[in-house]
């Protein structure tokens, strides 16, 4: 019952519910107590010979009665108990999605999609489960079956009650039993589930890649083995879960065995009336209901303890980002980077010895050789990641004293690599605005020189974009992403390795626009291409994560360091393309 114990908040703040779903539970047992009574009379009236039609007609009129009021307080604590439990779904659900959005990208490193995916469907449906139809169970069959009980004693007769209920001991023995056994085999389900999601979102994420290697058969192999562990752990909890009914089955049966024979013996003694031993039994068929509830019940109960830990786990994980700062205006986006030393876990130092200022309206550009810390330094600036020894200043002030809310939407970051989502391609630019009009929305896309192309498609803005963006070429994603950063107009744009995939000619006329659209306003321009930062007011050589060089274009010619001859090679390299 510790599950219960959990969702205690949830029981509190909708206690109101609960508490209209039991009180029409508690009038629905109390009227069911009736029908069995009234027939007991009848059969009594019609072994005697004392039914009369009068007497008849008003006892059924009763039942119908009872009936239709039962069926009205049915719907009332459906509504009441059900929707509860699909309140705390919702709430479960938009939790662990506002959890997941507090932690940093390590984080999204050490666990699959998969995993998260099962965690906030599966688990939150078992956990739901146990606040609708668990409490359901546990209430109206403990209810029930003391009402039951109750009547059955008085109305009829302690002895017949006690022998009936021998068989009950040893079906709570082995309920109990079962129960540590699905509790395992659930929780083994649940991380098999898991593991199922994680293979199929990488299959259909990698389909490309796994048609052009030919890689279907290995990857179908690959992926029935999976299912086969799925399989097998789903069939460990069916083989518990049906040990439940025989159990129940037997114990009802002996109940009923028991019933009759004594309640025979007892109508042969003359302390019983056949109405009486009617009664009786119409009452032991209302205790199979609170048998199958505490079975049902122990179920519930241990799928959502396994389901709630694993949620639990999730929510539980402290976000390595902590959003502590109270700072929530920023004055001037002038910025001062000191970097003494970063490495992630487990590494070795990624970053050392960089410092560099970026005044209002400055173009900083950063370039360097693969894997030499360019996008680490931006995560840095994001507060994606955060050591002690990288201190960081935005307007003067530390920015771990901004809250994160208020430090990121000073920057428009636009990656290599940008995320489309499955919409059209004017809300995919509108993201950040979404109430911008479409004027303001071609004229973010003009600045990014994508308008032209998007005006081509048959549905123009309105075209459907596919899942992350799979219908668009890569500089189409690139620019899309661009014009999403110039609508909002960040005071900091960060062009991450962004125009990576157009040409040269379109990358001159994007910065172009960028400069004049932007003036006055600050830009971080991280690139392989060094054509993107020729006019960048400093640039930083990084190499093998410290400062190598650092000057402007002109003072970086003069150092005939690395920059030089990258910039020389890639001159003659785009000379030689342009020949051919």
């Amino acid at each position: 019952m510790i599950i219960l114990r959990k969702l205690s908040w949830f029981f509190r703040r909708y206690w109101k519910r609960y508490a209209v779903a039991f009180a029409a539970l508690l009038m629905i047992s109390g009227l069911m107590m009736v029908p069995p009574w009234i027939t007991g009379q009848l059969v009594d009236a019609v072994a005697s010979d004392t039914l009369t039609y009068e007497r008849l007609i008003s006892e059924i009129g009763l039942l119908l009665g009872i009936g239709i009021i039962v069926y009205g307080l049915r719907v009332v604590w459906r509504r009441q108990l059900y929707g509860a439990s699909f309140k705390l779904a919702a709430l479960l659900r938009s939790r662990i999605y506002n959890h997941l959005t507090l932690m940093s990208p390590d984080f999204f490193q050490r666990h699959h999609t998969g995993d998260l995916m099962a965690r906030a469907t599966n688990d939150v449906t078992a956990v739901e489960m146990t606040a609708g139809e668990a409490i359901l169970a546990l209430f109206d069959g403990v209810l029930t079956g003391v009402i039951v009980l109750i009547m059955m004693v008085v109305l009829v007769s302690w002895k017949l009650t006690l022998l009936a209920l021998l068989p009950w001991p040893l079906m709570g023995y082995f309920m109990w039993r079962f129960g540590h056994q699905l509790h395992n085999t659930f929780s083994e389900a649940q991380r098999q589930f898991s593991l199922l999601n994680d293979k199929t979102q990488e299959s259909i994420s990698a389909i490309r890649l796994i048609k052009a290697y030919g890689q279907q058969p290995q990857m179908a192999r690959a992926y029935s083995d999976v299912t086969r562990d799925v399989s097998a752990a789903n069939l460990a909890v069916a083989k518990v879960e049906v040990k439940y009914d025989p159990v129940i089955y037997l114990t009802v049966s002996s109940s009923f065995l028991l019933a009759v024979a004594g309640g025979a013996w007892w109508i042969y003694q003359g302390e019983l009336t056949i109405g009486e031993l009617t009664t009786f039994t119409m009452y032991l068929t209302f205790l199979i209901w609170p048998m199958f509830a505490y079975g049902w019940t122990l179920n519930l109960i241990e799928r959502g303890t396994a389901a709630h830990r694993r949620i639990d786990e999730l929510l539980q994980t402290v976000p390595a980002i902590k959003d502590v700062g109270r700072r929530d205006v920023v004055m001037t986006t002038h910025i001062d980077a000191q970097v003494r030393q970063f490495a992630y876990d487990g590494s070795a130092s990624t970053l050392h010895k960089i410092n560099f200022q970026i005044p209002p309206g400055h173009t900083l550009g950063i370039v360097g050789h693969t894997g030499s810390g360019k996008s680490t330094l931006i995560q840095l600036l994001l507060r994606m990641c955060e050591g002690d020894e990288a201190s960081i200043f935005l307007d003067h002030h530390n920015i771990k004293t901004f809250k994160l809310e208020t430090l990121r939407a000073q920057f428009g970051l636009v990656p290599q690599d940008p995320f489309l989502f499955s919409t059209t391609i004017a809300e995919n630019i509108a993201l950040g605005r979404p109430k911008a009009s479409m004027e303001q929305i071609r004229a973010a896309a003009q600045l990014a020189c994508i308008d032209d192309e998007i005006l081509n498609f048959s549905d123009q803005y309105h075209t459907l974009v596919g899942e992350r963006g799979i219908t668009l070429s890569g500089g189409q994603k690139q620019r899309i992403a661009i014009a999403r950063a110039l609508l909002i107009n960040p005071p900091l744009l960060i062009l991450d390795d962004a125009l990576s995939a157009v040409d040269l000619n379109t990358e001159q006329q994007i910065l172009t626009h960028i400069k004049q659209a932007r003036h006055g306003r600050s830009n971080i321009i991280i690139c392989h291409r060094l054509s993107a930062v020729l006019e960048a007011d400093e640039i930083i050589v990084l190499r093998h994560g410290t400062v190598a060089e650092r000057g402007n274009h002109t003072q970086l010619q003069q150092l005939d360091g690395w920059y030089a001859q990258m910039f020389r090679y890639q001159q003659i390299e785009a000379t030689v393309q342009h020949v051919q």
